[in-house]
């Protein structure tokens, strides 16, 4: 009876010091959750675990997250650091403002804005490579491929292993979207024997699903999923976005 009555102190005092607060850390939880997506079986710890389960989840999850909260906590700086730059550039439209306003709108997901300073920059000087790719991503991003695929040319032109093979391998997914199927899949194929981006490998991914390949394409999508295995936290963390996607496209093109 002494050890009955000890355990449910214990209990009643620990139920003590988390309630409301354990309310709140479910809540802080779940929604880390839903933005972050990591393994499923975090939300039924979260859910039946009360107040304890989900600081089990914010101690391993979320505090290591915090690393990857560090753009997100430059986002004041680097507005800032953008009005500074486009008051500058209307004295002083030099290319090099010009290009470092473009790169910090490109990270700011300003892609229209970002391609317009790219465009400025490079009719003053079109001698940097890094100018056109990166008016190439803002491109890209706008679905604007015929462009991107002079830009991104250009740019494996000069250097075939621009960014880690990542202009070739966004090249090769440009000449996808315009139907340049041949072009695309004879670059693919040679970046992919070096590339091990899984943005990229979800790229190829999605091109030989495009063509009905599909056997092709899941040995693909699963060699992006089975890097969770064996891949660092940190690294997990930042690719959970295309082990998500590779997830999803993996189950509309069907188990082969």
């Amino acid at each position: 009876m002494a050890r009955g009555a000890t355990r449910d102190l214990l209990l009643g005092i620990f139920g003590a010091i988390f309630y409301p607060y354990g309310l709140i850390l479910q809540a802080v939880a779940i929604i880390h959750f839903i933005r972050r997506r990591p393994d499923g079986f975090w939300l039924w710890i979260i859910i039946l675990g009360g107040g304890l389960g989900a600081l089990v989840y914010i101690a391993v999850e979320v505090i290591p997250d915090a690393g990857l909260l560090r753009d997100e906590f430059k986002v004041l700086p680097r507005r800032s650091r953008i009005s500074e730059l486009r008051a500058l550039a209307e004295v002083n439209p030099a290319p090099a403002n010009l290009e470092e306003l473009g790169a910090l709108y490109l990270e700011d997901g300003k892609y229209q804005k970002a391609l317009e300073c790219f465009d400025r920059a490079i009719a003053s000087r079109a001698d940097s490579i890094d100018t056109f790719y990166r008016r190439g991503l803002a491109e890209m991003e706008l679905d604007m491929f015929p462009l991107a695929i002079v830009d991104f040319e250009r740019v494996v032109r000069a250097d075939p292993k621009y960014d880690f093979h990542r202009a070739g391998g966004l090249l090769a997914r440009a000449y996808a979207k315009t139907g340049q199927t041949e072009k695309a899949e004879a670059l693919f194929q040679k970046v992919m024997v070096i590339a091990t981006s899984s943005e990229l490998q979800y790229y190829y991914a999605e091109f030989l699903a495009s063509l009905g390949r599909k056997a092709e394409a899941n040995e693909w999508l699963t060699r992006i999923l089975s890097k969770k295995r064996t891949m660092p936290a940190f690294q997990k963390r930042r690719d959970r976005p295309w082990f998500r996607r590779a997830s999803s496209l993996q189950s509309q093109i069907g188990a082969v």
